[in-house]
């Protein structure tokens, strides 16, 4: 079965989230947080909303991986906080959707 955009924008969020756990110990830009939290979640339940049932592009899969062990990776919460913006527009490129 072809995996479909809206299981791979699953994944995208559940990477977010953990980019977003590592950076809650950094106190001093709480509203900036909350702000990636809610928009760049906004913006991918929108797309999986739209696109959700479309198959999935060639490479997309590999891409999320991707991005899915880079979050895994980083444990410093200034770094975390950098990749909540990157992370949603590298996952929305490549399912090639603008961020």
């Amino acid at each position: 079965m072809p995996t479909t955009t809206a299981a791979l924008l699953a994944r995208a969020q559940a990477a977010f989230g953990v980019l977003a756990a590592t950076a809650e110990p950094v106190t001093d830009e709480p509203q900036y947080l909350v702000d990636l939290e809610t928009i760049w979640g906004a913006r991918l339940r929108a797309v999986s909303d739209a696109r959700g049932a479309e198959e999935a592009p060639p490479g997309a899969e590999a891409a999320i991986e991707a991005l899915e062990a880079e979050a895994a990776a980083i444990t410093d919460p200034h770094r975390a906080i950098d990749w909540m913006s990157t992370l949603p527009q590298v996952a929305l490129a490549a399912i090639g959707e603008t961020a």
